[in-house]
């Protein structure tokens, strides 16, 4: 007998192993996040409990140097990734699409959600208080599982509905855009801040 998994879904977790950057990010974002006043109008107008950069700002790398830093170290990873998910780029890298900073309140969360018109989509995690959440990822295939059972508790991340990546400070994580997720709530003391961003072909 043999029994195969087919069609992986590939998720990768990396680390920022530089405390200084991560520091730096910080401070940026921080930054931001009380200068950019069509962020955080935005982001009241949408319900989103804190501040992102999303839909205001969409030069980071070229306006601070602290965010092209990140950049550099992210089109390493994402090369990376983009090797392990056997992409035909006929000899060319993914290129950076958007980069947006997120600082999330308490309680604040993201539904679940897609990416469209990207190759990869990925998180830094800058500040990660105790209890601020994971990302929660679907399987793809849920909408088909029709009369399938429930996955038994112990059964391997791989065959659950539903995986959570808990981060940690400096954690990167990257998956395929199409691949839906949502930021479960932010359950902390205080904000978490991130930086999301898109790499297209």
């Amino acid at each position: 007998m043999t029994i195969r998994s087919l069609f992986a879904t590939r998720f990768y977790e990396g680390a920022l192993d530089d405390a200084a950057l991560l520091e730096e990010l910080e401070d940026a974002c921080l930054a931001l996040a009380q200068e950019d006043r069509a962020g955080r109008a935005w982001s009241k107008a949408h319900g989103y409990r804190g501040y992102t950069s999303y839909a205001s700002l969409a030069d980071l790398p070229q306006r601070d140097p602290r965010f092209g830093d990140l950049v550099r170290i992210l089109n390493r990873h994402v090369a990376r990734f983009a090797e392990a998910c056997g992409f035909d780029l006929g000899g060319h890298k993914l290129k950076l699409d958007s980069l947006w900073v997120n600082v999330l309140k308490p309680g604040g969360t993201h539904s679940g959600h897609i990416h469209p018109h990207s190759v990869v989509s990925g998180t830094i995690y800058v500040t990660v208080p105790p209890g601020s959440g994971a990302l929660k990822l679907e399987d793809p295939r849920l909408a088909m599982l029709m009369a399938a059972p429930t996955r038994l508790p112990e059964a391997a991340a791989d065959l659950q509905p539903f995986v959570y990546a808990a981060p940690a400070e400096g954690s990167i994580f990257l998956w395929e855009s199409w691949l839906r997720h949502e930021v479960t709530p932010n359950a902390a003391k205080s904000d978490r801040v991130s930086i999301s961003f898109n790499y297209r072909a």
